[in-house]
């Protein structure tokens, strides 16, 4: 059930012992990547999943610059029950100090970088809002407990078959973590609160319905914006062919534009938009936002069973705001979940003020981390909590204050 398991010496070292559990008995297993599991199994564990099988495959062929991926498989006997992408990467202990304390950490990578610079091998993916843990759609629970575990295991022993101390899980779900509990507990991991994921539910019937959903004063600022963007011609499209520099550009201007810096994990290959979009093929689409013959942003989509995610945007400043870009481009999102059926709009980890205006709810995610050094460990025990992504985000605080 594995396709080209073992090509390499990294997939044939961090195995995990066996894990018996009476029936069955589970084996976690290091692979190369993604693409070394059959997509159709894949495809079992994470039904429906706009960031499948084909997404995980293009992001290990158009990796981050800082990032390598692999991956973990669960088996018993010849057949996958669980898997999880991994990720490994040299990690900023300050990336979630924001705002007012940014400088803080620039002041430690300047003066004191072996301190403030660790390898880390990761659960998850930097290009993915959530932690894709599957598990085999007739697992009991018990056995998805014990499943979870031999796939820490497993994490635990490619790290130290790479000689990396730091391992930690990104954006665990709730409905993830009822099974991992136990597990991180028993494996001497520290769970804190991570950035929320903002989603829209659009079980409306027409956009109309939708904005009648919203407070008065909402609904008019959008109204009122969407007729002061009227300049702007929408396209949809599902190559970015010939424009692939500009999209590139303007994803880097907007990030650029951001008060917030999460360093390494905002960063793309050039190569990322081409490849996603020729690997899901009708299942993601980029919408392009152009005034006159001028491109000026465009939003890159992709499409699952039960929720579209608002993957990537990218912007030309200041005409963006003068043309009020987001929320055309807002907008043109729902009209396009409406006009499908599809009932949720995923719209990231950023910006949470306008997402929550506009009718978003936010779904709670974990951070999890250790040390595979005891000592070193306590610290990170003791300390961590304090640098947690949700305490130091100013959108967040805010909101929160209120």
């Amino acid at each position: 059930m594995i396709a080209n398991a073992e090509p390499n010496a990294e997939s044939r070292a961090a195995r995990s012992p066996r894990v018996e559990t009476g029936q069955p008995a589970f084996q976690a297993r290091a692979l190369p990547g993604v693409r070394s599991i059959p997509r159709d199994v894949w495809s079992s564990l994470f039904p429906g999943d706009a960031e499948g099988w084909d997404y995980y495959v293009a992001c290990e062929t158009s990796p981050p610059p800082a990032f390598s991926f692999a991956a973990i498989a669960v088996t018993s006997g010849d057949r996958i029950l669980a898997a999880a992408p991994t990720f490994r990467v040299t990690y900023r202990l300050d990336t979630s100090i924001q705002g007012s304390w940014r400088p803080v950490g620039e002041w430690m990578q300047r003066h004191v970088p072996r301190l403030v610079n660790l390898p880390l091998v990761g659960l998850g993916s930097p290009l993915a809002d959530r932690c894709h843990v599957g598990f085999a759609p007739d697992l009991s629970s018990a056995c998805r407990a014990a499943a979870m575990r031999a796939l820490l295991d497993g994490l635990d022993a490619y790290a130290a078959s790479n000689n990396v101390g730091i391992l930690a899980i990104k954006d665990l779900t709730d409905e993830t973590l009822a099974y991992a509990d136990g597990a991180l507990k028993t494996g001497r991991f520290t769970r804190v609160t991570s950035l929320p994921v903002a989603v829209l539910d659009l079980g409306f019937k027409s956009e109309e319905a939708y904005l009648a959903s919203l407070s008065s004063a909402t609904r008019k600022d959008i109204r009122r914006k969407l007729k002061a963007a009227q300049q702007v011609r929408v396209e949809r499209r599902s190559t970015i062919a010939g424009i692939e520099q500009e999209i590139v550009a303007l994803y880097d201007e907007t990030r650029h534009q951001s008060e917030f810096d999460y360093g390494d994990f905002e960063k793309l290959s050039p190569d990322y938009f081409c490849d996603v979009l020729g690997n899901l093929g009708d299942r993601s689409v980029v919408m392009l936002y152009w005034l006159g013959e001028q491109l000026i942003g465009f939003n890159l989509l992709l499409i699952g069973a039960d929720r579209v995610i608002d993957k990537f945007i990218g912007m030309r400043y200041p005409l963006a705001r003068e043309h009020n870009l987001y929320v055309l481009s807002w907008m043109t999102n729902v009209r396009f979940c409406l006009e499908r059926g599809i009932t949720k709009l995923q719209t990231g980890q950023t910006a949470y003020a306008a997402k929550l205006r506009f009718g978003s709810r936010l779904e709670k995610s974990w951070m999890c981390f250790k040390h595979r050094g005891h000592v070193i460990n306590s610290v990170f025990r003791t300390f961590g909590p304090l640098l947690a992504f949700d305490r130091m985000d100013p959108d967040l605080v805010a909101l929160a204050k209120k």
